[in-house]
């Protein structure tokens, strides 16, 4: 009877190690003498593509013959155990039909290294992970799925060694740990630094897979981990809660949100700003009690217990509120946390000297942004004229020392200028944007739920820095603007898909033209296109 071998797809990414993985596979068979054969399908490098690694071995005794016949590429559900670096490529394979539900194992990190497509998109352009978990579940015998980088880092190694203790702690090769850890030390005597992280990767590894093994809700804690990492927990901790005598006002599904906004903008703030953000929140979950009570008074019981709408406006109104200017720069770059972060990320020891330097280009805009309005005006429109004469913006290019004493005071004390915020001219220009926001949310909310749900998603809109933010919220006015002046509206088209589409298109481009053809195409007057100034050059001599 002629027998199966054991096929292996390996799936890496560039510079993970997938052809060192794949050598001490092929060496722990020849050190338990098993018949084993490796082929490599070559791809280009990090997150453009992958490189693939095929292998076939005989499990058990081979009958009659001493020396079988492999394959030499991977055969669409035929495949016995998928392993993969990263959740994204794992579901590229199983999409290619790589994965069998009633054969595959699969053994998966969870972790994520965004494709170019992903990182472009000017929203959250992320294939959610929830998907690619489904889609492991579906197409899979058995699967375990592990964060291989987190415990990459934590060994002081590449993930293919954690790929190689997850292989061998599954089972399904007749190999014993010793082999595998001999494979890995090779024919030297004495261990070199590599070689004990690579060991110790393996060994973190086997003792993730052997714990999964225990634990059938594995999928349930993997994906909690990942909604909720432990710096936003702490983050939530520590801070100011909101008095259960305020909360008993909101519904309970929106308390959550809201205690992520109030404990976000005290930190940025203090607790007068998040009260205001608290009072804020009150008037649309007021408009949506109303809303919902008007449906059930209409015998319309669809989402009655929605609150969708405060839910969605708590969240981007408090991400608006907490926007980016210098003071909070200067705040984010002097956090423990950081300097923690950037020693393990360097593996910087105890006793080691780490210099870190922080370039800043701040422009007249966000100088003035942090001024009172006569002043600011006038440097604006200083600001200007030097445009308008043929001058570049001006910038202060800054080179910082943030290890040093005099860089920390310097930071340290623009991160004390918070209360310098509120006579700023950019809080009153924020502050305007988000009451003319919320005031068009509540007229929406009055004539349709759909609607209002649609003006408050809007706020995802308003992000970046600088030019980028000047943009957002000329996107967001010239929205808002068109659902009055919109004239020529398709029969088939309600008043809430506009803005729902409308909203999309302005995610698609920075330049906005993909927003300004489709409001202009249903009757929306055109934007008036900005000055520009000409600049001559002089002829270059010869």
């Amino acid at each position: 009877m002629t027998q199966k071998p054991f096929t292996i797809l390996i799936c890496a990414l560039g510079g993970e190690g997938g052809g060192v993985l794949t050598d001490w596979l092929v060496n722990t068979a020849r050190i338990s003498n098993t018949p084993i054969q490796a082929t490599s399908i070559p791809g280009v490098a990090q997150r453009t593509g992958a490189t693939t690694y095929y292998l076939e071995l005989m499990t058990s005794t081979i009958n009659g013959a001493n020396h079988p016949v492999f394959g030499l590429s991977p055969l669409p559900g035929q495949i016995d155990l998928l392993i993969s670096s990263e959740l994204l490529e794992t579901g590229r394979q199983i999409s290619n039909g790589m994965s069998s539900p009633t054969q595959t194992c699969v053994i998966s990190s969870s972790n994520r290294t965004l494709t170019t497509q992903e990182r472009m998109g000017l929203a959250d352009s992320r294939i959610p992970d929830q998907e690619l978990i489904e889609l492991i579940q579906q197409f899979s015998r058995t699967h375990h799925l592990l964060d291989m980088a987190q415990l990459a880092k934590e060994s002081g190694t590449i993930i293919s060694s954690v790929m190689l203790g997850c292989i061998a702690a599954c089972g399904l090769l007749p190999f014993k740990k010793e082999h595998y850890e001999k494979a890995i030390q090779g024919a030297s005597r004495e261990l070199s630094a590599s070689q004990k992280a690579s060991l110790e990767g393996f060994r973190r590894g086997w003792d993730a897979i052997e714990q999964h093994k225990n634990n059938t809700k594995f999928v349930e804690s993997v994906l909690h981990s990942i909604e909720t990492t432990p710096d936003q927990q702490s983050s939530v901790l520590g801070s100011e809660q909101i008095s259960d005598e305020v909360l008993k006002k909101f519904p309970a599904q929106v308390h959550e949100i809201l205690k992520l906004g109030y404990a976000r903008l005290v930190e940025y703030q203090n607790q007068a700003y998040a009260n205001m953000y608290l009072e804020k929140m009150l008037t649309v979950c007021k408009a949506e009690e109303k809303a919902n009570q008007l449906q059930i008074d209409s015998s319309n019981t669809e989402a009655q217990d929605s609150w969708a709408i405060t839910n969605e406006t708590a969240r981007w109104t408090a991400l608006w509120m907490a926007f980016d200017d210098i003071v909070r720069v200067a705040q984010l770059k002097i956090k423990q946390k950081r300097f923690d972060q950037i020693r393990k990320d360097t593996k910087a020891q105890s006793g080691d000297i780490l210099k870190v330097y922080d370039h800043f280009k701040p422009g007249i805009p966000e100088i003035a942004g942090l001024l009172p309005h006569p002043i600011a005006d006038k440097l604006l429109r200083w600001e200007q004229l030097r445009i308008r004469s043929g001058h570049q913006p001006l910038e202060l290019k800054l080179k910082v020392d943030t290890s040093s004493i005099t860089g920390t005071l310097a930071l340290r004390f623009l991160s004390h200028l918070k209360w310098l915020r509120r006579y700023g001219r950019r809080y009153k220009l924020e502050l305007q944007g988000i009451d003319s926001w919320l005031e068009c949310i509540l007229q929406s909310t009055q004539t349709d739920k759909a609607l209002g749900l649609e003006v408050a998603a809007c706020g995802r809109l308003i992000k970046g820095y600088g030019s980028t933010n000047e943009r957002a919220h000329e996107n967001l006015s010239y929205i808002l603007k068109s659902l009055s002046d919109i004239k020529v509206q398709p029969s088939n088209l309600q008043k809430f898909e506009i803005v729902r589409q409308a909203r999309l298109n302005a995610l698609k481009d920075e330049s906005g033209k993909p927003l300004d053809l489709f409001l202009k195409g249903l009757g929306a007057p055109a934007r008036l296109p900005k000055e520009q100034p000409i600049r001559w050059m002089r002829r270059p001599i010869g």
